[in-house]
């Protein structure tokens, strides 16, 4: 015989029903349904919870600041370590209830603490994925932008941590595409020609990518607002591969080079463990008859790291961290960076490679594809083949081209060259590559790397260290 439900709990399972219904349907339709607004008024009336956590057009930032204990429930709120509600935890089909088992969707009791989750859980889902249509300015950009931070440390992430992540078609990624289409809707140059407007954005790769393309179209004030928001991009994107390439240390050890027989490269262990044999009982001692010490010696050739980018329109997240992470690089001792990027045309741009800023002002995003082109630029910086990494990184998709650049790369990776393709260097991982390039790396054997920078960022270390 089935338990009578408690009644405390089926109101709760009720309440917190009404919520996501409502949430559901506010996210399809922006209309409002006056029976569940009201129905959720008194729900969040009754949790003591302020009123405007059902309005999206009160940001989560406004919320806080009039609420301030709200801050610490929604941080971590729904981190794996957190009892919120998972998806599976939304409304079902109302088939439960026909079964008799309660109300639609609702497994358990979830009681009065998983009903106010509820009710913020609803404030952020509907505030970052309800974006509507029509123009955008700069002030709802920055509101979304921050109601999407809220998100990310709801999730146990920093603010803009999921943005970074990405995951492909995960979360991470359909959070860059609703950036993305925000920051299409804008007119960006009427922004950027207002400083107060200007101010309220915030840098993101999808604002990014459209300053680039339009920078040309730009000038005055303007071009001033659009290379500050540049600039902070790039020193924020800096300080997070940095933070990847910190314990980079150029070199190998010289097996060759006898280690100095000096205090700090004295091996304890391994004298200990050598001279055991020498062990007396009687006196308790440790006799030693040879002391250990460690190999310091480095090689002292400089490594040459030649990246090749593709600036074509599909690879703007690539071009951005590339040339980022091509000047960390290059800051490191014995280094020797050089950088090309192309599209129909080559331009090389070692001589900036220091400074990501000034590189990225002088590509010209767009176009097609001419990898020979850029080959014939690359191949004569190779100098000692075995002390040298080039990085391709592309969709290679190179039209009528293709053999004539694949003969080039296996010419170079003949040669001794480590030569390492990659499909894609963004901030979710994605990558697209042609199938026919593909299969051709792979048989020479140098496979397609993982399109996450961090991937790439190992395939470095493991060259340079």
């Amino acid at each position: 015989m089935t338990d009578t439900p408690n009644p405390a709990d089926l109101a709760d399972a009720n309440r917190r029903q009404v919520l996501y219904w409502r949430l559901l349907a506010r996210l399809f339709d922006p209309e409002e349904q006056p029976t569940l607004e009201s129905a959720s008024m008194a729900v969040v009336d009754d949790l003591g919870l302020p009123a405007a956590l059902l309005d999206p057009a009160v940001s989560v930032d406004t919320v806080v600041q009039r609420f301030p204990a709200v801050a610490d429930e929604l941080r971590g709120l729904l981190s794996p370590t957190s009892d919120a509600p998972a998806a599976a935890d939304l409304p079902d089909a109302p088939a439960a209830e026909a079964e008799g088992d309660g109300p639609p969707g609702v497994s358990g009791a979830p009681g009065a603490a998983e009903v106010r989750r509820a009710a913020l859980v609803s404030k952020l889902l509907l505030n970052v994925f309800a974006t509507g249509h029509g123009p955008v300015d700069a002030g709802q950009l920055a509101r979304w932008q921050s109601d999407a931070g809220w998100f990310e440390q709801a999730l146990g992430l920093e603010p803009g941590g999921l943005r970074r992540q990405g995951g492909g078609d995960g979360l991470g990624g359909v959070l860059a595409g609703l950036e993305g289409d925000l920051v299409r809707r804008m007119h960006l140059r009427e922004v950027l020609a207002d400083p107060v407007l200007a101010s309220r954005l915030t840098p993101s790769m999808s604002l990014i990518e459209q300053l680039l393309r339009d920078k040309a179209n730009l000038s005055g004030v303007a071009l001033a607002n659009a290379k500050a928001l540049i600039r902070r991009f790039v020193d924020e994107v800096a300080e997070v591969l940095r933070t990847q390439v910190a314990q980079t240390s150029v070199g190998v050890v010289d097996r060759s080079v006898p280690p100095k027989r000096v205090y700090r490269n004295l091996d304890l262990d391994r004298t200990i463990w050598q001279n055991l044999t020498n062990w007396s009982p009687e006196d308790e001692r440790l006799y030693v008859d040879r002391l250990y010490y460690r190999q310091t010696a480095r090689r002292v050739t400089p490594a040459r790291l030649i990246v090749v980018v593709d600036q074509s329109g599909s690879m703007v997240d690539s071009m951005v961290n590339c040339t980022i992470l091509a000047s960390i690089f290059a800051g490191l001792p014995k280094v020797d960076v050089h950088l090309i990027a192309y599209d129909t045309r080559a331009l090389d741009l070692t001589p900036w490679v220091h400074d990501p800023f000034e590189v990225l002002l002088r590509t010209k995003l767009g176009g097609g594809n001419d990898g020979p082109v850029a080959m014939a630029l690359a191949r004569p910086k190779i100098v000692e083949p075995r002390n040298t990494v080039m990085v391709w990184i592309s969709d290679f998709y190179e039209f009528d081209r293709s053999q004539p650049l694949f003969d080039g790369i296996e010419a170079v990776h003949r040669s001794g060259v480590r030569f390492i393709p990659v499909g894609s260097v963004n901030s979710s991982g994605q990558q697209s590559v042609n199938p026919w390039f593909r299969q051709r790396f792979k048989d020479l054997g140098t496979p397609v790397i993982s399109g996450h920078i961090r991937k790439l960022v190992f395939e470095l270390k493991s060259f340079l260290t």
